[in-house]
């Protein structure tokens, strides 16, 4: 499934509080795709990294009480009111002993003495076996009570984010051009730094940082590994000799078109960011000189960026113009 419709399942599985788990590869964004959905669920996120855990730090420790009997004392991270997810992320990772811990949290909501409260839901994440990450087989009895939910990378989805989250420009441009790097993990090589979302993201902030030129490359095959690191390299060329912004919406008639599709991809990313209703006069006349499939990329990315640019007239008036291969 692409992120967008796990989502939509957690929406549905969250509020009957059906336990999940979500398998995908290392940096798909599972973690993320759990945090963003309870937040727009108005719900509190715990998050316990299984595999850090001891089967005792799950039901607590002992304590004796005037009558000479024993009582588990819960630890503080597990809730005890309100509405929530609690997320056992790398539950897969974790030794069997803690996945055993589990068993009765998951099915019974319950472990010992302590009562999972009713408005919370139990969530778990962990990489698949056939990513050669550190995994334990999961207990079938384990397994049996959750829903299963495969994430899998998806472009569209991931630029969604990354415009929201801030990402440079010039990665989700890149991305674009190259969608085949958005996650290329191939369990069988044995490299250390290979393109993910996640890395991806390391990429953007280091971009943001203005890394010295002289180990800018070096710093991209750390995060995302020698190949894609040596194309997105080329490409960060093509970006830094575009036309400037202010240029091509000052005078969008005498500026210069790229048709190279990597030149292309870029400009329109950049321009993209900036649509407003003001700028689509400009906009709209640059679209027009780029080639078709560009034009259209630029109106999407206007639209999505700012949605009130789709009533502008100058829109319909493009929109109408290129009705055939706008949709």
């Amino acid at each position: 499934m692409i992120p967008s419709h796990v989502a939509r399942a957690l929406t549905t599985l969250l509020p009957i509080r059906q336990p999940v788990f979500l398998w995908g590869p290392p940096g798909v964004g599972k973690s993320q795709i759990v945090a963003q959905t309870a937040a727009a669920l108005g719900l509190e996120l715990i998050d316990i990294r299984a595999v850090l855990l001891d089967p005792v730090d799950l039901r607590g420790l002992p304590q004796i009480d005037a009558n000479g009997r024993t009582h588990w004392r819960a630890p503080a991270f597990l809730p005890t009111s309100g509405q929530g997810v609690l997320f056992l992320d790398e539950l897969n990772a974790a030794p069997p002993l803690v996945q055993a811990a589990c068993y009765q949290l998951i099915l019974d909501r319950a472990l010992g003495e302590y009562r999972l409260p009713d408005g919370w839901t139990v969530i778990a994440a962990g990489n698949r076996d056939q990513d050669r990450a550190v995994t334990h087989r999961m207990p079938t009895a384990l397994a049996n009570r959750f829903v299963h939910l495969e994430i899998e990378p998806h472009l569209e989805d991931w630029i969604a984010w990354a415009e929201a989250a801030g990402i440079a420009s010039e990665v989700t441009a890149f991305l674009r051009f190259r969608p085949a790097l958005l996650h290329d993990f191939d369990p069988t090589r044995a490299v250390r730094s290979f393109p993910t979302p996640r890395s991806w993201e390391f990429v953007s902030t280091m971009l943001q940082g203005a890394p010295d030129p002289q180990v800018e490359l070096e710093l991209l095959r750390g995060a995302v590994g020698d190949g894609a690191a040596l194309e997105f390299s080329g490409f960060l060329r093509t970006w830094r000799e575009l036309p400037d912004t202010d240029a091509v919406l000052a005078d969008p008639d005498a500026a210069p078109a790229p048709v190279e599709p990597a030149a292309a991809y870029a400009i329109c990313e950049a321009l993209g960011r900036l649509a407003c209703p003001d700028v689509m006069p400009a906009l709209t006349r640059y679209a027009a000189r780029l080639p078709v499939e560009f034009g259209v990329l630029l109106m999407r990315d206007a639209v999505r960026r700012d949605s009130r640019t789709a009533k502008t007239p100058s829109f319909a008036a493009w929109a109408r113009d290129n009705a055939e291969v706008f949709v």
